[in-house]
């Protein structure tokens, strides 16, 4: 892609991919239908942007250290390392990544350790979508 150069005296304009991209998020489950669903609430939502998706806790550990994400959706039931424990260890690496867990069981149903990991917000995957993911995001993430 050209992009034109600005003339003497003419302001600059900043090429599209040089722009601010905004909130840079991973998304971490076993479940391809729901990483494919979080990735096109990413795609679709001003201000948002996919770094990545892992499917297990153990690849979202190398994930974060290498992208740098600000905000990471980690589901909770997860073979090998579970979302909590992956939670619990991103926050004690990364303190200024926001950690939000996301179950498909009632929130009441889910271990109390969710409360306990790190984790800004537990959430249900029911109501993932991009209201919710603003809504994370101004409560937890804009400080």
């Amino acid at each position: 892609m050209k992009h034109r150069v600005a003339k003497p005296g003419e302001k600059a304009s900043t090429p599209p991919e040089r722009e601010a991209s905004g909130v840079t998020v991973l998304v971490v489950d076993d479940q391809p239908v729901f990483r494919d669903l979080a990735q096109l609430v990413l795609r679709t939502t001003p201000g948002f942007e996919s770094v990545g998706e892992a499917s297990s806790g153990e690849e979202a550990l190398e994930v974060v250290d290498e992208r740098g994400p600000q905000l990471v959706i980690v589901d909770v039931r997860m073979p090998g390392m579970g979302g909590i424990e992956t939670a619990r260890r991103i926050t004690a690496a990364h303190p200024d990544v926001v950690v939000v867990l996301i179950s498909i069981q009632d929130l009441v149903d889910v271990p109390l350790a969710a409360h306990t990991c790190g984790a800004a917000a537990l959430v249900r995957k029911q109501d993932f979508g991009a209201i919710l993911l603003r809504e994370l995001w101004e409560a937890y993430g804009a400080r």
